[in-house]
């Protein structure tokens, strides 16, 4: 007689929908796939040994193929025909030490394929984070067998120093490793995500900015190179370019845009600084004149979402726009960190380099940025619109950020 008949495909596998409940379907020989409510699936084999039920796990669909999975399922019966546990065996594997398998290992890994994306700086940083906090301690343990209490420990030593910060940097860049992993089959759970509250949050001092044009156009070049939702790339791009607040750029509708005119009128209710001072804003808009870079983002966002209302409405939302939290990650899998960058911190790099670079006038950067005067002239002040020499700083401001990128 034949052994067991196969029941699974790769077809049934990718069709396969997640339910209310853990489930699971059969491949026979007591191979199965175990899917979680949020969409996880785990290969397992059920086996029997020294008449005691037990599990063996094999990864995660799909970066444990459906062929692999019954070529490991084969290679535990053939342990269990010899008389062998598969279970002790692998941890005894384990034990004597699978390099492709160990945190370090597969860290390396991590940062050798995803490189591309940082900057050359933040690299370095990440690089020599896991080096000196975190391979000491867990570096040639087996990745899938490192617990939340373990890694704890490893953040408390860097908590110990005083360093909050480089904690929580620590816990991130090991979550990542952890979440690679997972995906490339060689772990089964991150044990960063069972950490949330354990290590006391560090203080934010400030809505952290870039001011160093070397540093500046390190950022444009790392804007242009993100590889994630093209509409996040370009809010992040016309965030630089027109230095707007995070909320009216993801609110921005494309009924407030004047193409012939090159202009935006943000409607005052959108606006933080303004949107109160209705006799200092008779026009009830604040005019954005639209630099060439602009207009050619505009174009590239428009083909993308032009026939919905918003700019840049979100992936699962296409009624509502994407959330603040979308930039934010954005900066944050570019490698810039809380300290470094924060959105709101494109405002900051605007203004302080239009005024000391560029050589403009306080006048029309503050009007550009919208904010409203206070005391006994601000109301003139808020009328003095400054237009066309906004619409010449707007231009030349572009062209700077295109030279630092492209020097």
């Amino acid at each position: 007689m034949g052994g067991p008949t196969n029941k699974l495909t790769e077809l049934s596998l990718k069709n396969v929908k997640p339910g209310p409940k853990t489930r699971k379907i059969s491949d026979g020989g007591g191979l199965f796939l175990e899917i979680n409510k949020n969409g996880s699936k785990y290969w397992r084999l059920a086996y029997r040994f020294a008449g005691k039920q037990k599990l063996l796990a094999f990864g995660v669909y799909p970066g444990v193929s459906l062929t692999k999975a019954r070529e490991a399922a084969q290679n535990a019966k053939k342990e269990l025909a010899a008389g062998k546990d598969p279970g002790i065996v692998r941890k005894i594997s384990k034990s004597v030490g699978d390099e492709n398998n160990t945190f370090q290992f597969v860290a390396l890994e991590w940062l050798e394929k995803f490189k591309h994306q940082w900057t050359e700086t933040h690299l370095k940083s990440i690089s020599g984070r896991l080096k000196l906090h975190v391979y000491p301690w867990i570096g040639d343990r087996p990745v899938g067998e490192i617990t939340a209490p373990e890694m704890l420990s490893v953040l408390r030593r860097i908590e110990a120093r005083g360093h909050l910060e480089n904690a929580h940097r620590a816990m991130t860049n090991s979550g990542q490793v952890f979440r690679y992993a997972i995906a490339t089959g060689r772990a089964e759970r991150n044990p960063c995500a069972d950490l949330k509250g354990a290590i006391p949050p560090p203080s934010v001092k400030h809505m952290s900015s870039i001011t160093d044009p070397k540093d500046v156009g390190e950022l444009m070049r790392a804007i242009s190179r993100y590889s994630g939702y093209t509409l996040t790339r370009c809010a992040l791009q016309l965030t630089a370019y027109v230095f707007l607040r995070s909320g009216e750029i993801r609110f921005a509708e494309w009924s407030e845009f004047d193409f012939e005119k090159r202009e935006w009128r943000v409607p005052m209710k959108k606006m933080k600084g303004l949107r109160k001072d209705k006799e200092a804003n008779p026009n009830n808009y604040h005019l954005v004149p639209l630099a060439d870079q602009v207009i050619k983002i505009l174009e590239e966002v428009r083909a993308l979402s032009g026939d919905g209302k918003y700019l840049f409405p979100g992936l699962r939302t296409y009624d509502k726009p994407i959330s603040d939290a979308t930039l934010t990650n954005a900066l944050r899998r570019m490698g810039y960190s809380q300290e470094e960058l924060h959105v709101h911190g494109f405002r900051a790099m605007a203004r302080t380099l239009i005024r000391q670079e560029l050589g403009f006038d306080e006048e029309p950067i503050e009007r550009q940025l919208g904010h409203a005067v206070k005391g006994p002239l601000g109301a003139a002040y808020n009328r003095a619109d400054f237009v066309e020499e906004r619409r010449r700083m707007m231009q030349v401001w572009a062209d700077y950020l295109d030279k630092l990128e492209n020097s």
